[in-house]
């Protein structure tokens, strides 16, 4: 039993170590792709193919149950556009910038959401959290400098505003989706569908150009669509139903570190002392950053009555909760 315990732990680790594997080289292909196709004929392409594919599951586990509930649509939809939003400036930026600094630029949303989302949340964040939020810009700084300070790229700058709107973009899934009986699989679904919408108008007059594209280039588009979209949303939900948040948010965390490994191993590029420097920072401040939060988030509230206290209340035999996963 003890082994068989080990041995699942092991697989949910691995599971999220993919996940954030497939997500870091996410930036590599997104540059690749970019480099043959216009960005957001990339951007339809991946949402098109993403929602085939989720539609596909979905009418596959459907069981007579409904595709959507009304909770679903109106939580998808602007949900939908706020993650239209972060793609298209995401997209834009990494092909303007090395694959590395994309990835360890947009880890910068695991700092920026708490500072956004206060809803709930117990008078200020602590001095440590700032202390991290601090480092992490000065390892902003490093990797856009280069070799030295006297040129920001246009890529990094992008990278920055899609790090914001993810963190904005993130602030809203809680919010629209904590406390409501939503499927992450039809939420998703509907986040592709109303892509694919919004990127069709843009893109009609290049769908020629999208089908005389070479196999590399689709290749990269199918590993965007299937593999970084619809498979690491179901492998994340997946493994997070079988682990803690913490141990899944610290794997997953690792994506950035993934990123660097790509681009170096993969895409030929290569760190300046400089920009070593502020990936090592970078990746130091989020994980630091993430962790204050997090106890932050979950220490006891001084203003609610003892643990002790809260026994004496008369329990109620009908009051169950089911954690929602999002």
């Amino acid at each position: 039993m003890h082994r068989r315990r080990v041995s699942d732990v092991r697989r949910t680790d691995a599971v999220l170590l993919l996940v954030a594997l497939v997500w870091g080289s996410s930036y590599l292909s997104a540059q690749t792709a970019t480099a043959a196709l216009p960005v957001l004929l990339v951007l339809f392409a991946r949402y098109a193919l993403s929602a085939a594919a989720c539609l596909g599951v979905v009418a596959a586990r459907r069981g007579g149950a409904r595709p959507w509930t009304r909770d679903e649509l109106r939580a998808g939809v602007p949900l939908g556009v706020t993650q239209a939003a972060v793609l298209v400036v995401e997209t834009y930026g990494v092909a303007h910038t090395s694959a590395a600094n994309a990835g360890l630029i947009i880890s910068l949303t695991i700092v920026l959401t708490p500072l956004l989302d206060r809803g709930g949340r117990r008078g200020a964040l602590p001095v440590p959290f700032l202390a991290a939020t601090g480092l992490c810009v000065l390892a902003v700084g490093l990797l856009m400098s280069g070799n030295g300070f006297h040129a920001l790229r246009l890529g990094d700058l992008l990278m920055l505003g899609a790090a914001l709107i993810r963190a904005v973009h993130v602030v809203l899934v809680g919010r629209l989706t904590v406390g409501r009986a939503i499927r992450p699989l039809q939420l998703t679904t509907v986040q592709t569908l109303v892509g694919t919408a919004l990127f069709l108008p843009a893109t009609a007059l290049d769908l020629p150009t999208l089908a005389h594209a070479d196999p590399a280039t689709w290749a990269q588009l199918v590993y965007l669509a299937l593999f970084c979209s619809v498979f690491a949303f179901l492998a994340q939900t997946w493994a997070v139903q079988r682990t803690s948040a913490s141990r899944a948010s610290l794997l997953l965390g690792t994506e950035p570190v993934w990123a660097v490994a790509v681009g170096i191993v993969l895409g030929g590029e290569h760190l300046t002392p400089l920009t070593g420097l502020g990936a090592a920072l970078m990746v130091a401040g989020t994980y630091w950053g993430q962790a204050v939060e997090r106890a932050h988030r979950n220490a006891p509230d001084p203003l609610l009555p003892p643990a002790h206290a809260l026994d004496k209340e008369p329990e109620c035999p009908t009051a169950h909760t089911t954690p929602t996963t999002v």
